[in-house]
């Protein structure tokens, strides 16, 4: 067996991977498969398109056929290049490649707007002169069925004459609307005479002004799908209602049928990804934007240093099934953490600098103590960390009355600096208001490098950098953006249950020299801190601004 071959026996099955085994043993569709991932091109990507994408592409991938990337860009008044770009750099990110099989529903308006005339030919579609809210009013509900519109019984002959009319810009934005012609009586409200052209009076990004009526986006979806020959079209399971739609127009026309699968949507926990909810935090200011670390889009968690493979890593652990649950976000910082614990180089950074005096060391020399890049990855190398008289520990780390168990450093206490030797406390400097600024240690000079002199023990180890050579940054630790795991609950304000400590600042903060040359996104673990990364918009050279990634442990198990 192939290591390729290999590879995809040891993936988890699920139904949708079952689903397209069995098409292909059974030549379905000649033995052919093609999926496709279709966004519409009016925001960014988030994590549980990403489900979505490793679904896709992946499947496609392990059985050796092809992928679609298809923008749905039939609203002209919302979609924009930017979001084009910013997708295509999210999933190169992921590490997806579509090759040359990049697709637009634009590329294919005449001929929607073809298939459209057919079905008014058929007496399938008419021309609906009422708005919107009549429209609403006549369909009924759940419980109830919809009366037919007075326009349903115009002739094929004026109906043709209007819906070509639309097209020629005869009429103003909302007065008119392409109906389909199915049954106001219908169980599946989807069927209750859908709109299938509305029109717009706006510029498309690569239409330009070539068209006022654009297709709505049940209309486009099923029949690009058509068009490109899709074998198995794969959607979550909102959609599932859409289906019979799609059917009856696929039906109607007599073409190409793709076949729609649906699958559970991600529902991750302390974070919302409604489009709509999205938009309102960045509009609203209540995040930096779309790219703020704490949002759950791709192009955010990208800019916070999460590694793609951990993004794959998580959709595959999660699965693929057909009911709709809850995932912790712990889940998906786990996988991070695993990713990152393999791959991160180790640095030393000091958050809440306290500045310390090795009285008994020489203030003219420097030395260099001999530390790994990864403990675990010994092919990553060495690095020098640089010592001198004047260090900064974390205050954190010093207490002057401490308790039993604290084993940092404290008044005559001693503590082993990592990779460094062991110093006492001697003295304590304050300023006036009584606030301890400085300590003055001693060293241990037989401890050098880490190395343990005999008969000595020492049971606490504290991170440092050295004052004269240390890399002046600014530290964000980035947290959870909710408090609850559904923000919002059921009928709540979301934006009440943001988190007031998903962001702490903290600056001047002090980085081991080795960190100058940072470079954005590439993550790094601070020792017994956590894992932080360069900020791709805010950092500069000589002015570093780190973000948190994750925490070394989940912090939120604890504190549940």
């Amino acid at each position: 067996m192939s290591t390729e071959a290999q590879g995809t026996e040891s993936r988890p099955r699920d139904f949708i991977r079952n689903i397209v085994a069995e098409d292909l043993a059974n030549n379905k569709h000649d033995g052919r498969l093609a999926t496709r991932f279709p966004p519409e091109p009016n925001g960014y990507l988030h994590i549980g398109h990403a489900k979505s994408i490793c679904l896709n592409f992946g499947v496609a991938e392990e059985q050796g056929g092809v992928c679609h990337l298809r923008f749905d860009d039939t609203n002209p008044v919302k979609e924009e290049t930017e979001f084009i770009e910013a997708i295509k750099a999210d999933l190169s990110w992921l590490g997806f490649d579509w090759g040359e099989n990049e697709y637009y529903s634009s590329d294919y308006f005449e001929q929607l707007y073809q298939w459209a005339v057919q079905l008014i030919k058929a007496g399938k579609a008419y021309v609906e002169d009422l708005s919107g809210e009549e429209m609403r009013k006549l369909r009924g509900t759940l419980t109830e069925p919809g009366t037919n519109s007075p326009s349903r019984e115009r002739s094929v002959e004026e109906n043709l004459d209007l819906f070509e009319r639309m097209r020629n810009g005869e009429f103003a934005d909302g007065a008119k609307v392409l109906r389909a012609k199915i049954d106001m009586a219908a169980a599946n409200m989807n069927l209750r005479d859908p709109a299938m052209y509305r029109i717009l009076h706006a510029h498309h990004h690569r239409t330009g002004n070539d068209w006022c009526i654009y297709p709505m986006y049940d209309f486009a979806h099923g029949q690009s799908d058509s068009i490109e020959r899709i074998t198995h079209s794969i959607c979550t399971l909102e959609f599932a209602d859409h289906r019979p739609l799609y059917d009856w127009f696929i039906e109607q026309l007599g073409i190409f049928a793709p076949h729609q699968y649906e699958f559970a949507r991600l529902n991750l926990g302390y974070t919302v990804m409604s489009k709509r909810k999205l938009q309102q935090l960045v509009a609203e200011q209540l995040v930096s934007g779309w790219d703020d670390p704490r949002m759950p889009t791709l192009v955010g968690m990208r800019r916070r240093g999460y590694p793609a493979q951990a993004i794959r890593t998580f959709c595959e652990r999660i699965g693929v099934g057909k009911s709709d649950s809850w995932i912790d976000l712990s889940v998906l910082e786990e996988c991070v953490r695993d990713e990152l614990n393999e791959t991160a180089p180790r640095a030393m950074c000091v958050v809440k600098p306290l500045k310390v005096v090795i009285t008994d060391y020489p203030e003219d020399q420097q030395e260099m103590f001999d530390a790994p890049i990864h403990p675990q990855q010994p092919q990553m190398g060495r690095r020098q960390v640089p010592f001198s008289r004047e260090i900064y520990i974390d205050r954190d780390d010093f207490m002057e009355d401490p308790p039993k168990k604290f084993f940092r450093l404290g008044p005559d206490r001693e503590v082993r600096l990592r990779y460094g030797f062991v110093i006492k406390c001697n003295e304590i400097i304050r300023d006036d208001s009584g606030e301890v600024i400085e300590l003055r240690c001693t060293h241990d000079p037989a401890t050098a490098g880490g190395v343990a002199a005999e008969g000595r023990k020492v049971k606490g180890i504290i991170h440092w950098v050295c004052a004269k050579t240390a890399v002046p940054v600014e530290v964000r630790q980035y947290d959870r953006l909710f408090q609850v795991e559904q923000p919002g609950g059921k009928e709540g304000d979301y934006r009440e249950d943001i988190n007031a400590d998903s962001l702490q600042v903290f600056t001047p903060c002090y980085a081991e020299a080795g960190l100058a040359d940072a470079e954005p996104t590439v993550a790094y673990q601070f020792e017994r801190l956590g894992y932080f990364c360069a900020d791709s918009r805010d950092s500069k050279p000589g002015a570093l601004v780190f973000n948190r990634t994750v925490t070394l442990r989940d912090s939120w198990a604890k504190a549940k």
